[in-house]
C-alpha cells in the first residue's frame, strides 16, 4: 500500500483486487471438491464491508480518504450449509462455480485496468507540470 492522499483511490481498487484473488481460490476449491461427500461450498465476503465503509459522508473522495484498510478485510463462510443438491451431502453446483469463477476473473482483471489507469492519470499530471 503507497501511504499519501494521491494514491487513496489506487490503495482501494489495490485491497479489493486482493479480496477477488482471495476468491478466485476459495471458487476454485469449491470446483475441486465437486464430488467430495458432504463438501459445502464457500464464499467470500468483501463488498458488502467495503460498500458500508463508503456509504455515508460528505463525498466518495473524503471517505476513501479516511478509509482504514488495515480492518478491511474478506472473510470466508460457508453457503447454506443446510442445503444439498445431492444425497451424498455436497451442494456443490460446478455450473454455478464455473460461472462465479468466470465473473469473478473479468472483476479481478477491471481492477487491475483501474488501477492501471488511476496510475496513468496520476503519471499524466506530473509530466504536464
Amino acid at each position: 500500500m503507497i501511504h499519501t492522499g494521491a494514491y487513496n483511490y489506487i490503495n482501494v481498487l489495490q485491497k479489493t483486487a486482493n479480496a477477488s484473488w482471495y476468491r478466485n481460490g476459495i471458487l476454485a476449491n469449491n470446483i475441486a471438491n465437486v464430488d467430495t461427500p458432504n463438501y459445502k461450498r464457500k464464499d467470500v465476503q468483501f463488498e458488502t464491508y467495503l460498500m458500508t465503509s463508503l456509504s455515508g459522508g460528505d463525498s466518495l473522495d473524503s471517505n476513501v480518504a479516511e478509509l482504514d484498510l488495515g480492518v478491511l478485510e474478506p472473510t470466508t463462510y460457508v453457503d447454506e450449509s443446510n442445503l444439498s443438491y445431492r444425497l451424498d451431502g455436497n451442494n456443490v453446483d460446478i455450473n454455478t462455480e464455473s460461472s462465479e469463477l468466470a465473473k469473478n476473473q473479468l472483476r479481478y482483471y477491471t481492477l487491475l485496468d483501474s488501477m492501471s489507469q488511476e496510475f496513468n492519470r496520476i503519471k499524466s499530471v506530473m509530466t504536464r507540470h
